[in-house]
C-alpha cells in the first residue's frame, strides 16, 4: 500500500492517470484508511473526475474527521457546476481553525466560486486575507497572488493585475519552484488490474477486512508526503528594486 502511495504522489503532476491507478491499487489493501481514499479523492481530482473526487474527499472526511481538504470539496464542487453548493460548503466549516495553507486555498477556492456566479468585486474581497502581503513569500503566496491577477483583470483593472502577476512570479523564483533534481521513477505496476472496473476503491457500505496489525501503519515518510501542507520556517522576503540596485552599487565599488 505505502508503496503505490508513494508511487501516485511521485506521478500524479505528469501522469495523473497513472497515479490514480496506483490510488486505487492502494485502497484496495486499505480502503479504509484516510490517507489512501484522500489519494484517490486527489488523484481524481487531477484526472477532472470531479464527481469521484466529492465522494472520496466526504468519506476521507468521515474517516479522519479533518477539514483539511475543504478547499478541494469547494474546488470539486465548482468542477461539477455547483458554485452554490461550492460557496455552502465553504461557509460550513470554521475557517479560523483551519490551518493557514488550507485557509489560503479556500480563500482561493471561494474566489473562484463567486466568478464563476459573475460576482467580480466578491470574488476579489474573498482574497483580502491577512496572508495577502506581496512584501513576503510563503508556500502559499504564488497561487495567493496569481488568484488576485486573475479577478484583477476580469475587473479590467489590468496595471493592478500586471502587479500581483509580477510579485507570484518573484514570490516563486524566491521559493525555488521549479529548481528541484530530476527524479527517476521506477513504476511498480505488476498487480495493478487489467480491468478498470475491479479498481473501484472501497464504499462505505463494503465489508472491508480487518487490516492485521502488522500491515495497518503506513511509512511516515509516504504518509507525509501525501499529506504534509506547508508550515513553513519562516517567508522569504521578496526584496524591492532599490534594495537590488544598492546592492548592485556596493559590488561595484
Amino acid at each position: 500500500m505505502a508503496r503505490h502511495l508513494a508511487m501516485a504522489a511521485q506521478l500524479i503532476d505528469e501522469d495523473p492517470e497513472r497515479a490514480h491507478q496506483h490510488a486505487l491499487a492502494a485502497s484496495r489493501r486499505a480502503g479504509r484508511v484516510a490517507v489512501v481514499r484522500e489519494s484517490v479523492a486527489i488523484t481524481a481530482y487531477a484526472m477532472g473526475d470531479f464527481a469521484l473526487a466529492l465522494r472520496e474527499l466526504r468519506t476521507y472526511r468521515r474517516i479522519s474527521g479533518s477539514d483539511d481538504q475543504i478547499a478541494l470539496i469547494v474546488d470539486s464542487e465548482r468542477g461539477m457546476g455547483r458554485p452554490d453548493r461550492a460557496l455552502e460548503e465553504a461557509r460550513s466549516v470554521d475557517r479560523s481553525a483551519l490551518p493557514t495553507p488550507t485557509r489560503v486555498a479556500l480563500a482561493i477556492a471561494m474566489s473562484g466560486a463567486r466568478l464563476d456566479r459573475g460576482e467580480l468585486e466578491l470574488a476579489l474581497g474573498e482574497l483580502e486575507i491577512p496572508e495577502l502581503n506581496p512584501d513576503l513569500a510563503f508556500e502559499w503566496s504564488p497561487a495567493l497572488f496569481d488568484a488576485r491577477a486573475t479577478v484583477l483583470e476580469d475587473l479590467g483593472r489590468t496595471d493592478e493585475a500586471a502587479f500581483w502577476r509580477e510579485r507570484a512570479e518573484v514570490a516563486s523564483a524566491a521559493l525555488g519552484h521549479g529548481d528541484d533534481d530530476e527524479m527517476i521513477i521506477e513504476d511498480a505496476y505488476e498487480d495493478l488490474p487489467d480491468d478498470p472496473q475491479s479498481g473501484d476503491p472501497q464504499t462505505d457500505d463494503d465489508a472491508a477486512p480487518a487490516v492485521p496489525a502488522g500491515d495497518s501503519a503506513v511509512d511516515d515518510s509516504v504518509v507525509e508526503e501525501q499529506r504534509a501542507e506547508a508550515d513553513p520556517a519562516g517567508p522569504a522576503v521578496l526584496a524591492s528594486e532599490d534594495a537590488e540596485d544598492a546592492e548592485d552599487a556596493e559590488r561595484a565599488e
